[in-house]
């Protein structure tokens, strides 16, 4: 078992100390929330912390429930509650029958929601262009691969951690 600051290189052996990758992630957190806050003052369509949700909900062409949303967001339901009572209240999204069960509701995002969500990810754009400017494809091509591999692979160590912790 590796201790937290090794990483393995690509024959399997621990080499070096991974704190420079620590400091790296504590960097790009850092950067995200600087972001976040950014794209909140220059494109304030959607609130603070909401684009991926509403982006999920616009991912799913008949919508959704709101306990649905929960599962493939992974978030706690209280949490998507609140979002989706926020997301309402701005116009993105809507509650409507659901034509299988008509005492539930099914989420659909609104054509308002729809063009803040465009404007958003185009805001997105324009600014990892800025970004990435200096950067040939290759290595644009490389980092998008290598961000895929992180987060898939950090999912399963955090599944395979929460697996041993249920086992015990």
């Amino acid at each position: 078992m590796l201790a937290w600051g090794n990483h393995l290189s690509a024959g399997g052996s621990v080499e070096g100390d991974g704190r420079e990758l620590v400091h790296r992630l504590r960097d790009l957190l850092r950067s995200i929330r600087l972001i976040k806050q950014r794209r909140a003052e220059e494109q304030p369509g959607i609130p603070l912390g909401l684009v991926g949700i509403l982006s999920q909900i616009d991912g799913l062409a008949d919508g959704c429930h709101a306990r649905e949303l929960a599962l493939r967001a992974r978030l706690d339901p209280s949490t998507v509650s609140r979002a989706v009572a926020a997301l309402v209240a701005h116009g993105l999204i809507e509650r409507r029958p659901d034509p299988a069960d008509r005492r539930a509701q099914v989420l659909a995002v609104t054509p308002d929601g729809r063009t803040a969500l465009a404007d958003t990810h185009d805001w997105y754009a324009r600014l990892l262009d800025r970004a990435l400017a200096g950067w040939n494809a290759d290595e644009v091509a490389a980092l998008g691969a290598g961000l895929h591999r992180f987060t898939r692979d950090l999912e399963v160590a955090l599944e395979n951690h929460d697996n041993l912790e249920a086992a015990r």
